[in-house]
């Protein structure tokens, strides 16, 4: 057995044991590698497939948080397979760094910046259609000062009246002004502060990793969202994931389905194997294999054997799918060994001489 091939952790582990635990120990670990031509995919695929069935459409409300309810069970593992770019419910878990984390004050101010308001937020928009008028009248005195800024008024109007001769222009001008970002992150509706253990942690519905990261006092390390796209595009591929990993894994525990970490590893791997997150289905894995016969077998048949036509492609024959349509053995389990003997010259010699005799 070459040490080298082991895993860093594991090859620690393995430098402190001596004797029959060392001995015993390389033995597990044979026993526990995956047999050659074991199809892994279908055992993950039952793994996480049976024990899904028995999982509930219910939500549940965030540790901590009981004003931020996020989807749970199938839904949300549906969310995370289909690679959802925008989930039902977004949450970040912002953490503080070590200077400011036990500071209630600076949480509290920090929180009151993250808060998106639009414009729509603080004042009241009609439209006259007699007058041809988009009438915008301010709730507070806040208002009076972002309106007189947008504006450009010298003076502190309650009320503002636009005119335009087109109808058209005054919806569009007054959907434009509802959705003016006058303060805050974009995305993130609601926040939350609550004390975690001895440090205070910003819990948020809505979710901008990036510009959350880039606030000062912000603990960027363990700073987090439950939108794997985020994560993709503001740290990377291994970053999500691990995100996949993590949150599947927490919808099977929360559920209280025991499912091996491995099968859904499996599941993450193949999913950001080319460098995106892709969902598992037409749009992505299923409709990405190189195998035309096995993307036609899975779905819009026509579609891929005449662009197959067109193209010129060839099929290999190296998966499942497209040895079964052909009836050939798959390459599975002893189906993968292409040479079972290999008669030598002089055993070759021997045969021939006794049917000689």
């Amino acid at each position: 057995m070459n040490l080298d091939e082991l895993p860093k952790s594991i090859r620690e582990r393995l430098n402190e044991m001596k004797g029959s635990e060392r001995k015993r120990f390389i033995e597990n670990y044979k026993k526990a590698l995956v047999v050659p031509g074991e199809a892994v995919g279908t055992v993950a695929a039952q793994s996480i497939g049976e024990p899904g069935t028995q999982m509930t459409l219910r939500t549940f409300h965030y540790a901590g948080v009981a004003e931020l309810s996020v989807p749970l069970g199938l839904p949300r593992l549906i969310e995370i397979i289909d690679a959802k770019k925008t989930p039902t419910n977004s949450i970040m878990t912002i953490f503080l760094n070590e200077k400011h984390k036990k500071d209630k004050e600076y949480a509290e101010k920090l929180a009151s910046r993250l808060q998106e308001r639009l414009l729509s937020d603080v004042c009241d928009m009609r439209i006259d259609v007699q007058n041809r008028e988009l009438i915008i009248e301010t709730r507070d005195k806040d208002a009076k000062k972002i309106l007189k800024k947008l504006t450009g008024s010298e003076e502190n109007k309650e009320k503002f009246i636009i005119k335009k001769e087109s109808l058209s222009e005054l919806k569009k001008m007054k959907n434009k002004l509802e959705k003016k970002k006058i303060r805050g992150i974009k995305g993130i509706k609601r926040v939350f502060v609550r004390k975690n253990n001895d440090e205070y942690v910003i819990y948020t519905e809505g979710s901008n990793l990036k510009s959350v990261l880039n606030l000062e006092g912000v603990d960027k390390f363990r700073t987090t969202t439950n939108d794997i796209f985020q994560i993709y595009e503001t740290l990377g591929i291994e970053a999500a994931r691990n995100a996949i990993i993590e949150e599947a894994k927490k919808v099977l525990d929360e559920q209280g389905l025991d499912v091996d970490i491995r099968h859904i590893m499996l599941v993450a791997d193949q999913m950001t194997v080319t460098g995106e997150v892709q969902a598992v289905g037409r749009t992505g894995i299923s409709g990405a294999k190189e195998s035309v016969l096995a993307r036609a077998a899975f779905e819009e048949t026509e579609k891929h054997i005449l662009n197959a036509a067109i193209y010129g492609e060839v099929d290999n024959l190296d998966g499942v799918a497209e040895n079964i349509i052909i009836g050939q053995p798959i390459p599975l389990g002893t189906g993968t060994v292409e040479l079972a003997i290999k008669e030598f010259p002089f055993n070759l010699e021997r045969r021939k001489s006794r049917k000689k005799k």
